[in-house]
């Protein structure tokens, strides 16, 4: 015969042991602190770390473009809220960005090779780019349903491999 009081007290101690192991592996959110360099318009409690792959030269800066969930702002000018920029390393660059808020975004990056502070093109970009989530752009910009990125909590990292001419 099963005995259920000895079967509810195992499950309660294992539980409370889980709980107890996990209290001491992953530190709270509150503790974390932002890496260093960590760029925005003021510092918040809420942060998203960027990692650029594919990156073709350490020339330069990686641009980091945070727009908030409005379609109407997506690439518009003056539609960002905050570009941070990092120094380029070829393969992969990491920056990190505060945010106002948990919520939704975008983010648009670009290689500025030649430091100039402008995603350079003549018909077509002649530096590299990516955008969150990796949408295509074979056949030209990425829808904005594409490119939203749901940032629930801090310290998360987002990859987006860059694309080039």
């Amino acid at each position: 015969m099963v005995d259920l009081k000895r079967i509810s007290a195992l499950g309660t101690a294992l539980a409370i042991a889980g709980a107890a192991a996990f209290s001491m592996s992953a530190p709270a959110a509150a503790e974390a602190t932002p890496p260093a360099g960590c760029t925005g318009k003021k510092e918040t409690g809420v942060w998203l770390n960027v990692v650029a792959n594919g990156m073709r030269s350490s020339d330069g800066l990686l641009a980091i473009t945070v727009y908030e969930d409005k379609r109407s702002k997506f690439l518009a000018k003056g539609g960002s809220i905050w570009v941070g920029r990092v120094d380029a390393k070829k393969g992969s660059t990491r920056g990190c960005v505060f945010l106002p808020k948990t919520g939704v975004y975008a983010i648009a990056l670009y290689h500025d090779e030649n430091a100039n502070h402008n995603f350079d093109r003549n018909f077509l970009p002649t530096e590299g780019y990516g955008f969150s989530n990796d949408p295509s752009t074979l056949a030209g910009l990425p829808a904005f349903g594409s490119v939203r990125l749901n940032v629930p909590k801090t310290n998360l990292t987002t990859h987006i491999t860059m694309k080039y001419p």
